[in-house]
């Protein structure tokens, strides 16, 4: 089955074809999605997954692309992104939400509305549903602590709601990620605070994020998991790791537990110095690093790789020649 015959099967859907994904990751790293698709209702996931089951497409579910990473050679077949799907409405100490909703403006709205629970979240810039996938939490707060239920696609096409018991929520970890369910929409329950804490709060914990996090340069967030009775930035520090660049890729100097991309990194450039990261760790400390991002897609095939390396060193004469010249004419 064609591209073609997907958009003839979805006329009024926004598709784009060989579309980098490197324009939506927060990495800014990443091939092309064969197909790339913004549904805005749930139905229109529903009907989608349905036709690409029915098709034998392969089908990827990207949220807000921040905790990822997509290798160089792409994705194929279809990609969903959910972020056009970003309702959000609020009764009593109930929010509901559209699982493309930024999980900061949720922590907002609950502001706004006087609830709190979601202070924890106002500087994590994933999806709600990736919040939901990965039980993303951070100083000391995780969504499973808010969550009421949860209504999810099955692969198969069909919808189902989950309450909080049902989503066997651990560390950095959902039953979605061993089901492979969707998260379309999700209610959580709060509590009616004093707004002037809530808000109080949410700064001390805003600027703890601006201060130690590099949030100047783009980045995939925390790329490990803590190991028990570790700290991941400490060890990696300590293993003098810190400011170790890959390619294009650095190990941040404002934080040891991010990696950065400082000089249009590739995706093969984070996953390399990942790789480097857990050899040292392991050798140095006998400590197994465990991946917190996900990475996903496809290696660049070989003539693939070796015409971008082509393309690399063609760029780096240009610039050598240019600066050359201007230093010349400067003189």
């Amino acid at each position: 089955m064609t591209i073609t015959a997907f958009k003839k099967a979805f006329p009024d859907a926004n598709i784009k074809e060989n579309e980098p994904l490197s324009r939506y990751t927060y990495t800014k790293t990443g091939g092309p999605a064969d197909t790339l698709v913004f549904p805005k209702t749930k139905e229109e996931v529903q009907t989608l997954v349905k036709w690409l089951n029915e098709n034998n497409w392969p089908l990827t579910i990207l949220g807000n692309a921040s905790n990822l990473i997509v290798k160089d050679g792409g994705i194929r077949g279809a990609t969903i992104i959910l972020t056009d799907m970003n309702q959000i409405s609020v009764q009593d100490n109930i929010i509901r939400v559209f699982a493309g909703a930024p999980l900061i403006e949720v922590s907002k709205r609950a502001y706004d509305s006087g609830l709190t629970g979601l202070e924890f979240a106002c500087g994590i810039p994933g999806s709600v549903g990736g919040a939901i996938y990965m039980n993303a939490g951070a100083y000391g707060g995780e969504v499973k602590e808010v969550i009421k239920k949860v209504t999810v696609l099955t692969r198969q096409g069909i919808i189902k709601e989950m309450v909080n018991e049902d989503m066997q929520f651990d560390y950095r970890h959902s039953i979605l990620q061993d089901s492979d369910d969707i998260a379309l929409e999700v209610v959580f329950e709060l509590e009616p605070g004093d707004k002037e804490e809530i808000k109080e709060k949410m700064d001390e914990l805003t600027y703890l994020r601006t201060s130690r996090q590099p949030l100047e340069y783009p980045s995939c967030g925390s790329v490990f998991k803590r190991p028990t009775g570790y700290f991941t930035g400490k060890l990696i520090q300590d293993a003098g790791l810190q400011g170790f660049t890959w390619g294009g890729a650095q190990v941040s100097t404002k934080h040891a537990g991010f990696i950065v991309n400082i000089n249009n990194a590739t995706a093969t450039d984070y996953i390399e110095l990942i790789d480097h990261i857990k050899e040292v760790i392991l050798e140095k400390d006998g400590v197994t690093l465990e991946t917190e991002v996900k990475i996903i897609g496809e290696d660049l095939r070989t003539d693939e790789k070796a015409s971008r390396e082509l393309i690399s060193k063609a760029k780096d004469t240009i610039k050598a020649k240019f600066n050359k010249i201007f230093l010349a004419e400067e003189s």
